[in-house]
């Protein structure tokens, strides 16, 4: 079984994908068999592939960035919302079906089966997986039916980079907040915190870094810069302002 590494977040639209996307195409570059893997996304904007599958798009670009074919086992769960209540599932390409949000959670367990279907057969063929959750690893109300972050860290027995923003304020309570409502075994598996989407002068931070791994005791791997030039189809039910995130890498990279 392939070696697993996973991007969690401190919530929503940190740059999680872009961050996993970045991962992908470094150790593609260093020779490593590497592929992407997100259980569930969702999206109205989805990719379809060369077999007819649908998935969603960030797992598009990571497997490019990875030098691989998008295949429907890098995201086997797609939810395409068709009203603010309901929306429809598509599993390993195909529709599965419609759920409304009430019911949707009894789901579960037969997703959370073609999830690891799929992981496997990822985790058979590559050498490294490297896995993006969803929202923010600490979903404490949810932890019971979760089925995007720690059930998968710990199916592929995974180690862990957590991922936070500091554009929009609050990074410290980000960081801390989220490790002190994890569980202790799961902040065992954490190689390290990644500060996206910075403005200005890197140094002024330098304080910020060391306080962060003072109060945590887990180092701070990277400060990536927030980039404008960057323009990416949107798939999230977050709004964002187009083309800007925190990390960026051009057709060179």
């Amino acid at each position: 079984m392939a070696k697993a590494l996973a991007i969690l977040g401190t919530g929503s639209d940190v740059g999680k994908s872009l961050v996993t996307a970045g991962l992908g195409r470094i150790f593609h570059r260093s020779g490593v068999r590497v592929a992407p893997f997100k259980a569930q996304n969702m999206s109205l904007n989805s990719f379809v592939t060369v077999e007819g599958g649908e998935m969603g798009r960030a797992q598009v670009l990571q497997a490019q960035a990875c030098g691989l074919r998008p295949h429907v086992d890098m995201n086997p769960i797609l939810l395409k919302p068709e009203a603010d209540r309901r929306s429809q599932v598509i599993v390993q390409g195909k529709v599965w079906g419609r759920r409304e949000a009430g019911s949707y959670f009894d789901s579960q367990a037969e997703l959370a089966h073609f999830a690891r279907q799929s992981y496997e057969r990822l985790a058979s063929q590559y050498e490294l997986i490297v896995i993006e959750g969803a929202g923010s690893a600490a979903e404490v109300n949810l932890r019971d039916r979760d089925i995007v972050n720690w059930p998968v860290v710990e199916m592929a027995d995974a180690r862990v980079i957590l991922v936070a923003d500091i554009d929009r304020g609050g990074v410290f309570a980000q960081v801390i907040g989220t490790l002190d409502l994890l569980e202790a075994h799961e902040r065992e598996r954490l190689l390290g915190v990644v500060i996206n989407k910075f403005r200005g002068d890197r140094r002024l931070f330098d304080d910020g870094v060391a306080i962060l791994e003072q109060r945590t005791g887990i180092p701070v791997l990277g400060v990536l810069p927030f980039l404008r030039d960057l323009v990416l189809d949107q798939e999230h039910s977050v709004t964002i302002e187009p083309g800007l995130t925190g990390i960026s890498f051009s057709r060179e990279t």
